[in-house]
């Protein structure tokens, strides 16, 4: 779906990019929050522990970003996340 031309003129506008310029950085902007919770929560939980966070920490975490993305999620439990993470 096509961003909407009137977004695409006022990011174009505002920025001073080009119109083609502003359409592909809306498209990106979309894509990457068009990631649905189950794939965000499992991404989020591999990459934090790459980096030696322990699970509680990254549970609490995850939660609370959850909570911050443009599209939030419904509030989950740790329990919800586990079971995310681990089936």
């Amino acid at each position: 779906m096509p961003p909407d031309p009137a977004l695409v003129a006022h990011v174009a506008t505002s920025t001073g990019l080009t119109e083609s310029e502003a359409r592909r950085v809306i498209e990106d902007v979309v894509a990457f929050h068009a990631e649905g919770v189950e794939d965000y929560v499992r991404r989020r939980h591999a990459h934090l522990k790459t980096y030696g966070a322990r699970n509680p920490e990254i549970f609490a975490r995850i939660a609370t970003e959850l909570g911050t993305r443009v599209v939030a999620a419904p509030p989950l439990s740790e329990r919800q996340l586990r079971r995310i993470v681990y089936g």
